[in-house]
């Protein structure tokens, strides 16, 4: 049997690779493994609030560990952080960590030779997939997510914060419909990976180190 610890950016892909995992007859799904940023207590890139994060883990009814990443962050001070959870993962029996990385070989690599040598053999279970036919096989199986940042570099800054389902159709030509190559990332609060849907709300959409960002919050957040 192999023990998985997932790498969870909070977003629809690690989200559906959780639901592939859970139809393996060999896996079992440990926990998962998400970094966020220290100083603004919000997932990395994906700017999701923790305790929205935290709202995931239970709804998806696993452990999560939290690798806090200080601001502004180092490459070589995120892989002193990266081996240290590696290492405490191998010490608790995890022999597997996925990834829900989909077509980018690069970034394949670069998570292969990071865990070579570890005792974690890393595994890919959406890897190849038609994104357009992924896309749409999240969403008729119930994964509802809504964009968190956008790329204004790639793809209109309107679309951010507006739900993945809806946005599919308008995706302009060459944007993947997945956003494997960065021109977007998202939310999922609610999908067959969880027990129960996460109730949220949409805030303020703003402009950050070139990039826009959605405000997702706990619904009624501060009422």
């Amino acid at each position: 049997m192999k023990r998985v610890l997932l790498s969870w950016s909070s977003g629809k892909d690690s989200a559906w690779t959780l639901h592939a995992l859970r139809q393996m007859p060999d896996v079992q799904v440990v926990g998962l493994l998400t970094t966020l940023n220290d100083e603004f207590q919000r997932v990395a890139m994906h700017a999701v609030r923790r305790e929205l994060l935290r709202a995931q883990a239970d709804a998806a009814g696993l452990p999560l560990r939290e690798v806090m990443l200080p601001w502004p962050c180092s490459n070589e001070v995120y892989e002193r952080l990266m081996t240290a959870a590696c290492a405490q993962a191998v010490a608790d029996g995890v022999t597997h960590m996925a990834f829900g990385d989909l077509f980018l070989p690069d970034v394949r690599q670069y998570r292969e030779d990071k865990l070579a040598g570890t005792g974690i053999t890393p595994i890919f279970p959406l890897w190849g997939r038609d994104t357009a036919a992924l896309a749409r096989e999240m969403t008729t199986g119930g994964l509802r997510a809504v964009l968190t940042c956008v790329d204004p570099r790639k793809l209109d800054p309107t679309f951010c914060g507006r739900a993945f389902d809806d946005v599919l159709a308008d995706l302009p030509a060459g944007i993947d419909p997945c956003g494997e190559n960065g021109e977007f990332h998202t939310f999922v609060h609610s999908g067959p990976m969880f027990s129960q849907p996460i109730a949220i709300e949409v805030g303020e959409t703003i402009e950050r180190d070139g990039f826009w960002f959605a405000d997702v919050l706990p619904a009624g957040h501060g009422r």
